[in-house]
């Protein structure tokens, strides 16, 4: 037992790098550095002094560090007001999401909902068929929805994609569980509630962030749909800033510093910080929900 013990021991304990291992960890560690210097460069350049980033000085790290950067940014009142909009219209629009998605979801696994096929087919085709922008925007103006938070969170209230994982989730879950649960008295909203969420944990946690994200991230349905820049959301600020080179919301903390601590690619460097860091922040707290939900939500078709 002692010799088997110890084989083991050397098997697993020296085990030889082949090339094509070292081949893979090379390709690895490069595919990663493309990936993060990226973020890497952005928040050093938005650190360092102004005269360095111009002169293109910046390479690897941060030269004369300086904050001055984040200190105009959350100073600047539009910037601080569209990340309080996007934490808004982010919170709210997941709670829409999870809570549509999941009641769509739940009778559609259910084998005993009469007509659920013909439900999930009709589902299913506006994957596929969409009526464009110009009649969804027709039906939000004709709604009132217009210029409000309701606008942003409720035309993607259900994804069908995610919709379908969830049911093929809710699918997996025996029968014989749920069966006993009504034999008990629970009808089915309790079963829901009490039975099929809780079960549904690591499926509801990835759910959480692919709508987070999403809703984070967006900006096209606050170009359509909102007319008062004090609604819109960050990403429309960082649009504004890193695409059409708006910086008046920042022309007046600018005037003394421009060109000496602070110029303008610090500045929108700063903003994209800022915007990342929520996502960047929860992704850890959720990541061990992440392949697990994905991945039960995709064994059965």
């Amino acid at each position: 037992m002692v010799r088997n013990g110890g084989a083991s021991m050397s098997r697993f304990g020296k085990r030889n790098v082949s090339v094509f291992d070292l081949v893979n960890i090379l390709i690895m560690i490069g595919v990663i550095f493309v990936m993060l210097y990226p973020l890497y460069y952005m928040a050093i350049v938005s650190i360092s002094a102004g005269g360095a980033v111009t002169r293109g000085e910046v390479g690897f790290y941060p030269i004369d560090m300086t904050w001055k950067a984040y200190e105009i940014v959350f100073s600047s009142a539009p910037i601080v007001q569209a990340y309080q909009n996007t934490l808004l219209y982010t919170t709210v629009g997941v709670a829409i999401n999870l809570a549509m998605t999941a009641l769509c979801a739940y009778p559609l696994s259910r084998s005993h909902f009469y007509g659920k096929n013909v439900f999930a087919l009709l589902i299913v085709f506006t994957m596929f068929f969409d009526g464009g922008m110009i009649p969804r925007y027709l039906v939000v103006d004709s709604l009132g929805l217009l210029n409000s938070l309701w606008a942003i969170v409720l035309p993607p209230a259900i994804n069908v994609f995610y919709m379908v994982m969830m049911r093929t989730f809710f699918q997996a879950i025996p029968d014989a569980l749920i069966e006993s649960a009504q034999m008990d008295g629970a009808n089915d909203f309790k079963v829901f509630r009490t039975i099929v969420l809780p079960l549904s944990a690591p499926l509801m946690a990835t759910m959480t962030l692919f709508y987070a994200v999403g809703h984070w991230n967006s900006f096209f349905s606050a170009l359509i749909y909102l007319n008062e820049s004090s609604k819109f959301p960050i990403q429309m600020i960082l649009r504004n800033i890193v695409i059409q080179g708006d910086m008046s919301a920042q022309s007046t903390e600018l005037s003394g510093v421009m060109g000496m601590l602070v110029v303008d690619q610090n500045i929108k460097y700063a903003v994209v910080i800022i915007a990342i860091l929520p996502i960047l922040v929860l992704y850890p707290f959720l990541q061990k929900y992440f392949v697990k939900g994905s991945m039960v939500g995709s064994l059965k078709g």
